[in-house]
């Protein structure tokens, strides 16, 4: 037995959410529904311009992978998870949100100074998340910041594909899936953003090597990934490189490959109201259903499911008790 199922590693950001217009997002010069990568001057130029549009004061620790990891631990599952934090507020706050949230962590390395991560995700009214991102310290996020005895000690490892545009990050993404084979741990990595695949798709190959065992993106990523428009073509493309892939089809659903069959997964009717986090969602009661004895299909389901929950409100997770919700239809 593992101690754990799910090992993850990625940027560590507190979020602030904001409601904006098409005409803000011109107006301020923000690339609509993807995520850029910004200087602290930038975020607090952008954060100026929209004094008035926060959607809530509540902060939450986030980044992608965070977000995947902490679902699948109030889903029920084992999970750690490797990022870097400054020894600052924002920092604090972080590490103690992941032990709220069950998550172990390295919460007792010596923390440097500097400025812990932070995301602006601005939520246009069609849904769609545009996020700019000032990395701070997670930009150093390097192997030394890994748990090769939590790797070995995990099911699954989990890589960010946002790791792909930081030298250190990317370098810790390729020595977690290294440790991972010698341990015969299986791996799993999310292309994160369509600008990940067309802007870093070398360092993705990288990150990858030889193969995964689980691919998680959605339509566009996967077509940018094969740079076509034919998602036959682009599913081909993906299984060159995965025994397994999970393809997200918003409203319409998913399409899961368990490396034998290709099942359809229907998307569940809803009003999309924030669609940040949604693939991360959708990864992280995935990841909780596949090692916790379930099917890819019946996987798929629960992470439609809960996906489909999750656009329905801001921000990227659920309330506790919505989590449990989520399991008790599932096993109606």
């Amino acid at each position: 037995m593992k101690k754990y199922q799910i090992y993850g590693v990625g940027a560590a950001l507190v979020d602030t959410e904001i409601e904006v217009t098409d005409i803000e997002l011109t107006r301020i010069g923000v690339d609509k529904g993807l995520m850029t990568l910004v200087d602290e001057q930038r975020q607090s130029e952008i954060l100026e311009h929209l004094q008035g549009h926060l959607v809530t004061a509540n902060r939450a620790s986030g980044g992608s992978a965070a977000n995947t990891i902490i679902a699948s631990s109030y889903f029920g599952g084992s999970c750690f998870y490797s990022c870097k934090v400054a020894k600052d507020e924002n920092g604090a706050f972080y590490l103690q949100d992941l032990r709220d949230s069950g998550v172990d962590s390295n919460f007792h390395d010596d923390k440097e100074h500097g400025v812990t991560g932070r995301c602006l995700v601005l939520i246009s009214p069609d849904a769609e998340r545009s996020m700019n991102t000032y990395l701070g310290i997670s930009e150093t996020l390097s192997i030394a910041d890994l748990n090769p005895e939590a790797i070995a000690n995990s099911q699954y490892v989990y890589l960010e594909g946002y790791l792909v545009t930081s030298d250190t990050g990317r370098a810790a993404a390729i020595q977690t899936r290294e440790i991972a084979e010698k341990h015969n741990v299986k791996t799993a990595l999310s292309f994160s953003d369509p600008g990940m695949v067309e802007f870093f798709k070398d360092g993705l190959g990288e990150m990858i090597g030889n193969g995964v065992d689980l691919v998680f993106c959605n339509k566009d990523e996967a077509l940018a990934w094969a740079n076509t428009d034919d998602l036959d073509k682009a599913i081909t493309a993906i299984k060159k490189v995965a025994k397994a892939f999970a393809i997200t089809l918003g409203a319409e659903g998913a399409l899961i490959f368990d490396g034998e069959q290709t099942h359809s997964i229907p998307g569940h009717s809803v009003k999309a109201i924030d669609t940040n986090g949604a693939g991360d969602m959708f990864a992280g009661a995935f990841l909780y259903a596949i090692t916790n004895g379930r099917s890819f299909k019946q996987a798929g389901e629960l992470a439609s499911l809960a996906s489909a929950q999750v656009v329905s409100q801001y921000g990227p997770r659920l309330r506790a008790e919505q989590y449990l919700e989520i399991l008790s239809v599932e096993n109606q």
